[in-house]
């Protein structure tokens, strides 16, 4: 069942459509969820979850997950001057990253050239783009206190993307996947999309 709401014009039904058919990639589990109510008119999303084993990507078994992350495509017919565009992409993605790379203060502008790179490397065509990267330091403490330091990178990013055509949003989504299997260390990596030695594998 579709998740987004009713589109009267039938552009963003459209649009939906396209993501749906768009998003399947080696090593990343993509499922639509259901999207936020309250930030624009109209709305869809997905999760998309990067896992070690290519072949455990269908089966229920546990499993490791390398990154894990949300996208929200909005729509709002009226064009909010801060989104500059009727169309608005949200996106959140979390990685864990060596205990050694975690105090490296060229994690976050790294991160943030991936997602860059990605959507430029797609030919994605977008404006306004902005985010912010943060690492968060998880320590144990009392009858947990057994388990290891850990060391996640959260980058939060949106842009306002162009979409003439509803066959256009594809290359954003597919830019974001790209921009999740980098965060993981996932061989092997788009053209001009290097991985950080050290990535959590």
């Amino acid at each position: 069942m579709p998740l987004e709401l009713g589109d009267p014009s039938g552009e963003f039904a459209r649009v939906c459509e396209v993501l749906r058919s768009a998003g399947e990639r080696a090593h990343v589990r993509v499922e639509e969820i259901s999207p936020p109510s309250r930030l624009a008119p109209y709305a869809f999303a997905v999760s998309a979850d990067v896992l070690a084993s290519e072949q455990n990507i269908r089966q229920d078994e546990d499993i490791e997950e390398l990154a894990t992350g949300r996208l929200v495509l909005l729509f709002d017919p009226a064009a909010p001057p801060e989104w500059d565009g009727c169309y608005r992409m949200v996106s959140y993605i979390r990685a864990e990253l060596e205990t050694e790379l975690g105090n490296d203060p060229m994690i976050g502008s790294v991160t943030w050239s991936w997602l860059t790179e990605s959507l430029d490397d797609g030919e994605c065509q977008y404006r306004h783009a902005g985010g912010t990267a943060t690492r968060v330091l998880s320590e144990s403490f009392g009858s947990l206190a057994g388990r290891p330091q850990s060391i996640d990178v959260e980058l939060r990013a949106s842009w306002t993307p162009i979409i003439p055509a509803p066959e256009a949003a594809a290359a954003h989504l597919h830019a974001w996947v790209r921009t999740l299997r980098t965060v993981a260390g996932v061989p092997p990596l788009p053209e001009g999309v290097t991985a950080m030695p050290g990535l959590r594998r």
